[in-house]
């Protein structure tokens, strides 16, 4: 029986073209259990990113780049109308932001040529770049952190770093499920959160269902500019903790410190090597200034390992 990690690597791979599936489903177990994104670019070689980089992907499952699998803009094409259902064109006229959930969670981006009208792009068209991030989560990675999230019975508004590609999104989820599900202990029944996934990658729903765990008592808010969501949230779902992905504008730093005071908890991600690249960049001194954030759990690659650090955070 495949596990659960293989099922999800399964599933995204009956997104592929025929030649190109058999390639990626010949891979070893241990491979696939691993993989993260499929790569497809017309004219150039079909690859598969794991935790260590990119990966040129040959027939029979073989990580060989003297051995390419060059792919067509036919294979393209084959895999926006498998993801699609055959709608292959009415899903690119949807494509906003460069990507789209399909079923199971999966997320593809899709590059081409663009076409704007009034300033925005309506629709992709000529598609020549096709990335599917494989839909799954590591269970149970956050609870060695939970009792230092905690103080006196309390959670303290945390930040995630790492740079990119290190685990920030994949870390946050469970977090997010922990805090939401709670642990067995009458003192920590588990928290209200509402869930910020501008990009739905951290939920990843599909037809208003999440297709990965994020808790009993998360409300998730997809396709928004985190500022608005912030402030609709407030409104309306009365979150003990709010939490996103990757700050990036000072709008969003606002919009924090506005939640922070009303005496809602943060849980968030930024890019960054640690805290000292965090104070180094104008945009996260400012946040710093702001003093929202208590706990810091900085993310590093340690022998193609990740190792979280967790230490207290000072303003200024």
């Amino acid at each position: 029986m495949p596990t659960l990690s293989d099922a999800r690597f399964e599933s995204a791979a009956a997104l592929l073209p025929a030649n190109v599936r058999r390639a990626a489903v010949a891979l070893s177990l241990e491979r696939k259990i691993c993989a993260e994104e499929f790569r497809l670019r017309a004219g150039r070689p079909f690859s598969i990113v794991f935790p260590e980089g990119e990966r040129t992907v040959s027939q029979g499952g073989i990580l060989d780049p003297s051995l390419p699998l060059i792919l067509t803009g036919e294979d393209i094409a084959m895999t926006l109308e498998t993801a699609s259902r055959g709608s292959a064109h009415s899903v690119l006229e949807s494509v906003r932001a460069g990507f789209i959930t399909v079923g199971d969670g999966h997320r593809l981006g899709i590059c081409g040529q663009a076409v704007v009208r009034d300033g925005e792009i309506s629709t992709i068209k000529m598609p020549s770049s096709v990335s599917i991030r494989i839909a799954r989560q590591i269970k149970d990675i956050a609870k060695p952190l939970m009792s230092e999230l905690m103080s006196d019975g309390r959670y303290r508004s945390t930040l995630i770093l790492s740079p990119p590609g290190c685990g920030k999104t994949t870390l946050l989820r469970d977090l997010v499920c922990q805090l939401s599900n709670g642990g067995r202990q009458p003192s920590f029944p588990g928290m209200r959160i509402s869930l910020i996934d501008e990009r739905n990658e951290i939920a990843a729903q599909f037809s208003g269902t999440p297709q990965l765990d994020i808790g009993l008592r998360t409300d998730v808010i997809t396709g928004c500019p985190k500022p608005q969501a912030v402030m609709m949230l407030l409104r309306a779902m009365s979150p003990q903790i709010i939490a996103l992905d990757e700050i990036t504008a000072p709008e969003d730093i606002a919009a924090l410190a506005c939640a922070a005071n009303c005496g809602v908890g943060l849980l968030a991600t930024a890019h960054a090597d640690g805290i000292d690249d965090l104070k180094s960049r104008p945009l996260y001194q400012t946040l710093l200034k702001q003093d929202i954030f208590k706990h810091v759990i900085t993310i590093s690659m340690t022998s193609g390992k990740r190792v979280y650090d967790f230490a207290g955070i000072g303003g200024g």
